[in-house]
């Protein structure tokens, strides 16, 4: 399907705030935290830049960052014990930049327990081993220490990525090329590629129990594809969402997603109706559907990093937008 998509609200990836359009351009070092912003040390969601990404790897207990300055860690410690990467390690008191590469993460996913997929470019003012100008699809399996290329080095620039196992130990991994403005599939967990549609996506999450199901957010709505990616179809009765994602097993395979007012919807499972949340605190940046025996959420919007159990009624802030 080809969807028109006006160019006053295009964006690459508005699920990695890549590049937000006319109106929408928010910078969380121009914005400042809301009254009950708890300050998490002396480093804010200012050194960042922009947020591309959110994710938590339950495995490893640890919550990333994908940004223009590079991938960081925050602490996730005052959080409830029922969020599930909660186990910070015990001296991050503060937002840390994983081993001072300052990559720009355009598109990243928390894959599987202990393995991260991202794309985006590399420092050009710092040597490095990885593919100018765009990284392709790069991978780390030592929580973003290091990262190994997989495959289109130097040729593509994702803005999104999601990933969701197949049978056997491959990922099917979904790329939204920039560039060509199509979706990209690869079932070998990033090695090889088919073209799937052309769709002016702002967002795209897939379902990890029906790997054939993904879903995009576009100006005329959400779209769903049931074989792959090769062709999507409207929703009608879902909001005009902006980002999207979609929650585990464990909290009921429903989506959750943020529209351009910031009002959280969500769906009890995929087939149930949609239901109103809370708010973010202006336009969102970044959104990750955690989940976990309730239902936590990360966001990225005018407060900083943020965190809720409860479809955005309440909100705790992990990050501020300035110390």
């Amino acid at each position: 399907m080809n969807i028109s998509l006006p160019t006053t609200r295009r964006t690459g990836r508005l699920g990695c705030a890549a590049a937000l359009t006319t109106g929408l351009a928010l910078v969380l070092a121009g914005c400042a935290p809301s009254p009950d912003a708890a300050p998490a040390g002396s480093v804010s969601a200012a050194a960042f830049e922009h947020i591309h990404g959110l994710g938590a790897d339950t495995g490893s207990g640890q919550t990333f960052v994908a940004t223009h300055q590079g991938m960081w860690l925050i602490p996730t410690d005052t959080l409830p014990s029922s969020y599930p990467a909660r186990s910070s390690a015990g001296d991050l008191a503060q937002p840390t930049q994983i081993a001072g590469r300052v990559l720009d993460f355009m598109a990243f996913t928390v894959a599987e327990p202990g393995r991260l997929l991202a794309s985006g470019h590399p420092d050009p003012d710092a040597p490095s081993d990885l593919a100018l100008p765009n990284l392709g699809l790069i991978s780390s399996t030592d929580a973003a220490e290091n990262w190994t290329q997989l495959s289109l080095e130097g040729e593509t620039d994702f803005h999104d990525l999601d990933a969701v196992p197949l049978s056997g130990d491959d990922l099917r991994v979904y790329g939204y090329d920039s560039g060509k403005g199509t979706l990209a599939i690869s079932d070998d967990s990033g090695a090889t590629w088919t073209t799937g549609e052309t769709v002016p996506l702002r967002d795209l999450a897939a379902d990890p129990a029906n790997p054939d199901q993904v879903y995009a957010t576009t100006a005329e709505g959400l779209v769903s594809s049931s074989d792959a990616g090769r062709t999507f179809s409207l929703e009608p009765a879902a909001p005009i969402l902006y980002l999207i994602d979609v929650g585990d097993a464990q909290t009921g395979g429903g989506l959750v997603g943020i529209d351009l007012d910031g009002l959280v919807w969500h769906q009890e499972s995929t087939a149930g109706p949609w239901v109103e949340g809370g708010h973010t605190e202006g336009a969102p940046l970044a959104l990750s559907y955690v989940g976990g025996s309730v239902p936590w959420i990360l966001a990225a919007d005018d407060r900083g990093v943020v965190a809720s159990d409860d479809f955005g009624a309440t909100w705790t802030v992990l990050v501020p937008a300035e110390a």
